[in-house]
């Protein structure tokens, strides 16, 4: 599954000027935790909950550092303490994927940066965004989609397995594979790239291989 299938579009986005006061009335309104920030069609920073709160703390932090930091970092602090624009409040630059990318590297890049969401970009340009809970709402679709994804994107597109070569059967997320592929290196990947489809919660794989050479 790529991103494109889960993002959301016609995203609300603020610009570098955009009052502060401003983009916190939108975060409310639309009920979001954080707005991309657009200049030219070029995604350039977010705006979040957390430079706003960083604002009204009047600097002080409970983040990584704290009193040490402050001290160190004295010049970026002052700034988001007195911020009056998004373009100076906002975190930058900003965290963003490709509609094109699958939906598990998006996964991987927000727990290993610690966001809750991903502007997606297309050639450069904003056209969606992707949240966590987006992702997650992947994870209850039915068993049918399920292996419909797996027969399509994975055995056929990315494998080129033969239609009625591997049996593919999902029962609430647990997936079973079972069959011949080409090489013995394919019995040990395919379970690898099922296992990333959102949704699947285990594999179970009896593969067999045509081929000894990997």
């Amino acid at each position: 599954m790529k991103v494109r299938e889960l993002m959301t579009g016609n995203v609300v986005s603020v610009s570098p000027e955009t009052p502060l006061r401003d983009a916190a009335s939108m975060l409310v309104e639309h009920r979001v935790s954080g707005l991309p920030v657009v200049l030219r069609d070029e995604v350039i920073g977010v705006i979040s909950e957390a430079d706003i709160v960083a604002k009204a703390s009047g600097g002080a932090s409970s983040e990584g550092g704290g009193l040490l930091a402050w001290l160190f970092e004295p010049d970026a602090r002052e700034i988001k303490v007195s911020a009056r624009t998004v373009g100076e409040a906002m975190t930058s630059p900003a965290l963003t994927i490709a509609a094109t990318r699958p939906v598990h590297e998006a996964a991987r890049k927000m727990i290993t940066e610690g966001v809750n969401r991903l502007p997606v970009v297309e050639d450069g340009r904003l056209v969606g965004i992707l949240t966590r809970a987006d992702i997650v709402r992947a994870f209850t679709r039915p068993d049918s989609a399920l292996a419909q994804e797996i027969r399509d994107d994975i055995l056929r597109r990315t494998f080129w397995v033969e239609p009625g070569s591997v049996a593919v059967t999902v029962d609430d997320g647990r997936v079973t594979l079972k069959g011949e592929v080409e090489t013995e290196a394919d019995t040990e990947m395919l379970p690898i790239f099922v296992s990333r489809v959102p949704g699947v919660v285990a594999v179970y794989a009896d593969l067999r291989a045509r081929s000894r050479v990997a």
